[in-house]
C-alpha cells in the first residue's frame, strides 16, 4: 500500500450514498441526508477516543487497523515507505487503511479523534 491508498475524508473522496429512511421518525418535511463512504467492511474490533501528540515520528509497518482520524488542533503528515507523503491539518478528517506501511509525523502539536476497526 502507498500514501494513494490514504484517503482525505470529504465529499469528492467518497460515493455519495442515500441512506432510506425507513426506522427514522421524519420530524420535519424537509429532512435530506447524503453520506458520502470511503471504506467499509466486516469488523472484528473496533476503538476509539482522543488523542494528543507532540511533534516526532513513529514507522508503523503494518497498519494494525483501518483509521479514521479528525484532526481537532495541529498538522501531521503520513508518509509511505517510498516517500509518498500527506500532510492534514485542524478540520481535516482522513482514513488509513489497515496494512499501510509508513510514518506519522506529528508536525506540531496536535489533538484528534479517531476510529480504530480492525478487520
Amino acid at each position: 500500500m502507498t500514501i494513494t491508498d490514504v484517503v482525505r475524508l470529504s465529499p469528492e473522496t467518497g460515493v455519495a450514498t442515500v441512506p432510506p429512511i425507513e426506522g427514522y421518525e421524519l420530524l420535519s418535511p424537509e429532512w435530506t441526508e447524503t453520506e458520502y463512504l470511503a471504506y467499509g467492511g466486516p469488523a472484528r474490533e473496533y476503538s476509539g477516543g482522543y488523542w494528543t501528540g507532540e511533534p516526532g515520528a513513529v514507522r508503523i509497518d503494518p497498519w494494525p487497523y483501518d483509521e479514521i482520524c479528525v484532526l481537532l488542533s495541529g498538522r501531521v503528515a503520513v508518509v509511505d515507505l517510498d516517500g509518498g507523503r500527506a500532510e492534514f491539518g485542524a478540520g481535516e478528517a482522513f482514513f488509513i487503511p489497515q496494512g499501510f506501511r509508513g510514518d506519522w509525523v506529528t508536525i506540531e502539536p496536535t489533538s484528534k479523534v479517531f476510529v480504530a476497526v480492525t478487520r
